[in-house]
């Protein structure tokens, strides 16, 4: 009776044990762009392998507006416990800060828990458009001064500044129409309003759209007609698109090693690399050490460029 008695005492507290121990918290990852981008869809193919891989549920917001400020902001105010994770591309964290006169954070309240991907902008037009070379389009712009538009995920953007740069190496003038992201982007391409948009490669597939002028290195195997700027003469002209995830400073080491080990088993799941491949989402993993100084050499580049091309936001 006594053995019984005891047995019971023990199945209570475990009982009670289990009850008392808190669920494990859903992870939240706020990317600062609208859904139907490039950032998104990366978002959504690496979701279900890093949930699985952190052991909780990640959990996707869009908290698109303002060049990714707005989500941004909101996580370098989050509580840095690593629940709160901002998954984005360069523009948010490399660009914004130096480009905003009154930026809301600066670079350096984020840190970089990983690179995710990364393959260069590409000028893209609507087959329609009957541009089909850099050459028509700085005919166009000279036609026309000041008027030719083209299209950007946002003020300040990556494809903002290539676009920027472009039209300084050319000696024209454009007019640049911005949008709350390149998906949005992309239905003003769709509708008639823009010619032009500078963005992340994907998109010329996935909208069957024509690719102009490659930002990097080298050609796109999917785009092998499609010429670099160096090619065409333009050898500084070199915008990789890379996207990365952060949390907010005063993230603990053993978070950040946690978060950095979840990110590189996720990058090397089959499941992921079979779907970002076939996306055309080239993966590009670097740990948490390697991606900061990555971004940091990457802010200092465009706060060079802002200055340069005087850019950067009136006050």
């Amino acid at each position: 009776m006594r053995r019984f008695a005891r047995r019971a005492a023990v199945a209570a507290l475990a009982t009670l044990g289990l009850a008392a121990a808190p669920a494990q918290a859903q992870v939240q990852m706020i990317i600062p762009w609208p859904a139907g981008g490039g950032t998104d869809v990366i978002g959504r193919l690496i979701q279900p392998a890093l949930s699985e891989q952190l052991g909780t549920q990640v959990v996707i917001r869009n908290v698109g507006g303002a060049t990714g400020t707005i989500g941004t902001g909101e996580v370098v105010r989050s509580k840095p416990d690593g629940q709160t994770l901002l998954l984005t591309s360069m523009a948010a964290v490399a660009i914004q800060p130096a480009f905003l006169a009154r930026p809301p954070y600066r670079a350096d309240q984020l840190i970089p828990v990983c690179l995710v991907a990364e393959a260069p902008a590409v000028m893209m037009t609507p087959r329609t458009s009957g541009i089909t070379s850099l050459a028509d389009i700085a005919a166009k712009a000279r036609a026309a001064p000041g008027q030719m538009p083209y299209a950007s995920g946002g003020v300040g953007g990556l494809g903002h500044l290539a676009m920027t740069a472009l039209t300084r190496a050319l000696g024209v003038q454009m007019n640049h129409i911005p949008y709350r992201g390149s998906g949005d982007a992309i239905l003003a391409m769709q509708s008639g309003t823009v010619p032009l948009l500078t963005a992340e490669a994907t998109l010329v597939h996935q909208y069957q759209l024509h690719a102009v002028i490659v930002f990097g290195e080298q050609r796109l195997a999917d785009y092998p007609n499609a010429p670099t700027a160096k090619e065409l003469g333009h050898p500084d002209l070199v915008f990789p698109l890379w996207t990365a995830i952060f949390v907010p400073l005063a993230t603990p080491d053993a978070v950040l090693d946690r978060l950095d080990a979840a990110c590189d088993r996720t990058l090397r799941t089959p499941s992921v690399v079979e779907s970002m491949t076939r996306a055309s989402h080239p993966i590009r993993y670097l740990n948490r050490h390697q991606a900061g100084e990555y971004v940091r050499s990457e802010a200092v580049k465009y706060a060079a460029l802002i200055q340069s091309s005087g850019l950067r936001q009136a006050e």
